[in-house]
């Protein structure tokens, strides 16, 4: 083990760009989150705020996969094939909740 050879570590000059990039996606993301909060805390419950929310929400998720996954670089046909599912889960989603709260307020 002594005989080993170490070699130096050459580390490379930071990337001004990347830097930015990452300071700006952070900023945005926290941005948004503090929107969030502000409808949490200052709206009542109700309908309006989760409609708020979700979108929020999809706009952050959207943001996140595009940076972090690096999707927004990739073939529009990828892009659309992961799109289109996620709308139709989130159509049924919302569907089953309406039909969910229908049925309870005629059963109740």
């Amino acid at each position: 083990m002594a005989s080993e050879e170490t070699k130096p570590i050459v580390v490379a000059p930071p990337d001004k760009n990347k830097i930015k990039k990452i300071w700006y996606t952070a900023l945005f993301l926290g941005v948004i989150t503090g929107i969030e909060f502000v409808f949490a805390f200052t709206m009542a419950a109700g309908p309006l705020r989760t409609a708020i929310f979700i979108g929020l929400t999809l706009v952050k998720a959207f943001y996140i996969v595009s940076e972090f996954m690096h999707l927004k670089y990739e073939v529009k046909v990828l892009i659309w094939s992961i799109l289109v599912p996620t709308i139709f889960i989130v159509w049924l989603l919302l569907a089953l909740l309406i039909e969910g709260e229908a049925i309870f307020m005629v059963r109740y």
